[in-house]
């Protein structure tokens, strides 16, 4: 846990959030800014500053399976949605806690940026 973290201070649960999903990996909450109607950020417990620093492959591949148990959670699996990953500045990272936002309940047009 990085103490200056906020994602971190959401999954120890020292900064209240609109949790949807948990488990002992991963925790997902409600986006602040939602992007679409359904707009939730899948984060590791664990502080990773971004998918780059993982030093593990499969804690990615984790979090796509956590991501899918999200989308059926909150029955966006069948219409479709969209996982986002962004690394560092250019990429549109503004929280250095690596995550996935899983975004659904509308069309996704492209290209997305």
């Amino acid at each position: 846990m990085n103490s200056d973290c906020i994602f971190c201070k959401i999954a120890s649960g020292e900064i209240p959030a609109e949790l949807v999903y948990q488990n002992e990996e991963f925790v997902a909450f409600r986006d602040l800014n939602p992007q679409a109607p359904v707009h939730v950020l899948l984060i590791p417990r664990n502080h990773y500053p971004t998918v780059t620093d993982m030093e593990d492959p499969a804690v990615i591949g984790r979090a796509i399976q956590a991501a899918g148990e999200v989308a059926k959670k909150l029955n966006i699996d069948n219409d479709g949605f969209r996982l986002v990953i962004n690394c560092r500045d250019n990429g549109g990272q503004t929280v250095y806690h690596m995550h996935v936002h899983i975004l659904g309940g509308r069309f996704m047009t492209w290209p997305p940026g």
